[in-house]
C-alpha cells in the first residue's frame, strides 16, 4: 500500500510528538482509498459529490485508489506513525475512537503507518449533534426492544456483510481490449456504460452476479468471464487504455459481500 498523505496547498503544517499535523487547510489534495466513492469523500471532507467533480473537472462519478483529488476542508490531518493506533492517536488529539472512525469512514480499529486520518471535524456542533443522534437511536433502540413480545427463538446478532474474503491475482481490460466485444457474459454494454464497476471473475470461485468489494478497485459486480480468467484471477474492467495499463497486475484482496 503506498503512502497516503494530504499535501496541504494552503496548510500550516505543525509538528507533534507524534506525528505531522496539517491545520487550517482551505485546499488540498487527498489520495483516494481503497473503496473510497465521491459521495464517501464528500461527506469526510463537509462538502458534496457535485463540488468534488466540479473543482476535479470530473465528468462521471468513477474514481481510482491511488488518485489525487482536490478537496476543501477546515480539518486536521495526521499522518500515521509506526506503533499508532486509534487509541492512542484518539488520546493525542484528546477525541475519541468513535469519532475518529465517523470523520474518517471507517468501521475498523485497524490503520497502516503512511496512511492520514482526519482527526477533527467540521465543528464542535456537528459532533455534538451526531453523537446525540445516535444516542437517541439507541435509546429508540431498547425501547423497541423491551416492548417487542419475545419469540421461541432468541434474536441472532447481525452479522457482517462480508460472505467470504479471498486473495487474487488482478489484471484490467477495457472495452475496447483486443477481441473484446465490450459486452460482458451478463448482456451489460461497457462501452454504452463506461462508468460501471464490473469484474471479470471464474464463476467457481466468485459467482456471476456476486457483489464484492476489490483492495484498490472498490464495490463492483461480477458479470463477465475470461478464457484467462482461471482460479483465483480476475480481470477489473477500466474504460481508460492509459489506467488499465497503470493497474498492471497486482495480487489484491477480494470480498465477496451479501
Amino acid at each position: 500500500m503506498k503512502n497516503n498523505k494530504i499535501i496541504a496547498l494552503t496548510a500550516a503544517l505543525s509538528i507533534t510528538a507524534t506525528g505531522f499535523v496539517a491545520t487550517n487547510a482551505s485546499a488540498e489534495k487527498y489520495t483516494i482509498q481503497p473503496g473510497d466513492t465521491l459521495y464517501k469523500i464528500s461527506k469526510k471532507f463537509d462538502t458534496t459529490v457535485e463540488s468534488l467533480k466540479e473543482i476535479n473537472h470530473l465528468t462521471s462519478d468513477l474514481i481510482f485508489a491511488d488518485d489525487m483529488l482536490e478537496v476543501s476542508s477546515n480539518g486536521k490531518f495526521y499522518i500515521i506513525e509506526p506503533g499508532d493506533t486509534l487509541s492512542t492517536i484518539a488520546a493525542a488529539h484528546n477525541v475519541t475512537v468513535k469519532q475518529l472512525q465517523a470523520w474518517n469512514g471507517i468501521n475498523t480499529d485497524l490503520i497502516y503507518a503512511g496512511e492520514t486520518l482526519l482527526v477533527s471535524g467540521p465543528s464542535k456542533e456537528v459532533i455534538v449533534a451526531t453523537e446525540k443522534k445516535e444516542q437517541t437511536t439507541t435509546t429508540q433502540q431498547a425501547t423497541n426492544s423491551a416492548n417487542t413480545t419475545p419469540t421461541s427463538a432468541p434474536t441472532t446478532q447481525a452479522t457482517s456483510n462480508v460472505a467470504k474474503k479471498i486473495t487474487v491475482e488482478a489484471t484490467a481490460y477495457t472495452a475496447y481490449c483486443s477481441g473484446c466485444s465490450g459486452v460482458t457474459t451478463d448482456g451489460t454494454n461497457l462501452r454504452e456504460n463506461p462508468d460501471l464497476k464490473i469484474i471479470s471473475v471464474d464463476p467457481n470461485v466468485i459467482p456471476l452476479g456476486s457483489k464484492v468489494w476489490v483492495e484498490g478497485y472498490g464495490e463492483a459486480i461480477a458479470a463477465d468471464t475470461g478464457g484467462s480468467i482461471k482460479g483465483n484471477k480476475i480481470d477489473v474492467f477500466i474504460p481508460s487504455d492509459k489506467a488499465a495499463n497503470e493497474w498492471g497486475r497486482r495480487t489484491v484482496t477480494v470480498k465477496i459481500l451479501n
